[in-house]
């Protein structure tokens, strides 16, 4: 089959590679038929996420056909249109048990080298470097889903791939960071980032109930699309103070919860941002955090800060000071994708929500190169492209 393999940084490459097998009962076989290229995968494509190896398929965010099952797999049948999680959760352990899908004990195969970076491991990612397991991703033809009976869920076959494949990660995440800012009748949220993640950050925020969403950017057709699509005042950091701005949309106090929905590539500026940039690029530290940092500083006092965004490692400058004096919370992690999938699969079935508006490109297998490149620079106003393995 063909598959997008990573090569090195700033590198990806079509090969050709075998195609992958039933290791276990409990294993499906997915033919991929849309596969999105996500944020977090820049962050492989630069090189910042460690323990990526050369021929290493990426992707973890798709949908597909059941084309195999294990024996012990009953929920499932060949032919089954599903959208397949981008964690991997056994469904047995503590954290299964208790719906922190994200952080389950038994599918990382690597988790003593995890252990060592951060104590303790969580669970295994679709073709997210062996750090988190190692395992084959799904920007490639065909995809073995492990623990097929607990992840992968069935969708209407008469709904376009491009309503239904967010259900994979984007939409629930975005789902996951707004229920973390706790939000109440009258609240301001606040969002960095409005690539797709922040803009389902956005549209979660508003359909959980805030007063207003505020979404944070630099590129007019991103703020335009969260605009449009998400009931969100804009405001673009490269032409104002975002901390001033935030104060005057919120009558002094600030917002109720800011949302991280960049991650450890942000884009700063002035000194601050020369020092991440500089310290990133000579790997002195793993994450640009000007987006935290903002965040932290605009949040009002006794606030909430979320963060979707991905981090890999560590970070300088960050600023517990004002974490500390002002009382906030700060919520994070991996999204427990399974606990979400039914709901938010019925308001896209009952018509209330429409999550295909993101996507801005279609593109075969064989456009790799030029899609990572296009998407990495946000080229042809690229906000999310989706690849059709097996068209």
């Amino acid at each position: 089959m063909k598959a997008i393999c990573w090569e090195a940084p700033t590198k990806v490459k079509v090969e050709t590679v075998p195609d992958p097998t039933i290791l276990n009962p409990r294993d499906a076989i997915v033919k991929v038929t849309s596969a999105a290229l996500c944020g977090s995968d820049l962050h492989l494509y630069d090189g910042y996420v460690p323990t990526m190896m050369p021929g290493d398929i990426i992707g973890h965010e798709f949908m597909g056909e059941v084309v195999e099952v294990g024996r012990e797999i009953t929920n499932l049948k060949v032919g089954d249109k599903v959208v397949v999680p981008f964690t991997i959760s056994c469904g047995k352990c503590y954290y299964c048990q208790t719906e922190q899908w994200s952080l389950c004990d038994n599918s990382n195969p690597h988790a003593a080298m995890m252990e060592t970076m951060y104590g303790y491991a969580g669970a295994g990612i679709y073709g997210y470097s062996h750090l988190l397991g190692g395992y084959a991703g799904s920007q490639a033809q065909f995809t073995r889903v492990p623990f097929a009976d607990v992840g992968p869920i069935k969708v209407p076959e008469e709904i376009p791939d491009d309503k239904l494949l967010f259900l994979s990660d984007s939409l629930c995440t975005g789902w996951h960071a707004a229920l973390n800012c706790n939000i109440k009748p009258g609240d301001t949220v606040a969002v960095w980032g409005a690539g797709g993640i922040g803009l389902f950050c956005a549209l979660s925020a508003y359909l959980q109930g805030a007063e207003q969403v505020i979404v944070i950017d630099r590129y007019p057709e991103r703020l335009e699309m969260a605009a449009k699509h998400t009931n969100a005042k804009t405001l673009n950091y490269s032409e104002v103070n975002v901390t001033e701005a935030l104060k005057e949309l919120t009558g002094g106090r600030g917002p109720d919860a800011c949302i991280d929905a960049v991650g450890m590539e942000a884009h700063g500026f002035g000194l601050p941002g020369v020092y991440d940039k500089v310290k990133q690029t000579l790997r002195l530290e793993t994450d640009r955090i000007h987006a935290v940092r903002e965040a932290i500083q605009a949040c009002r006092k006794g606030g909430t800060v979320s963060i979707p965004g991905v981090y890999a490692g560590f970070a300088d400058k960050f600023p517990i000071g004002a974490l500390f004096g002002k009382g906030l919370t700060i919520k994070t992690g991996q999204t427990h994708v399974q606990r979400y999938l039914k709901p938010l699969l019925a308001m896209i079935v009952e018509g209330k929500l429409d999550p295909s508006f993101p996507i801005t490109h279609h593109m075969k297998l064989d456009q790799a190169e030029e899609a990572y490149e296009m998407f990495k620079h946000k080229h042809d106003n690229c906000v999310r492209a989706v690849f059709n393995p097996n068209s």
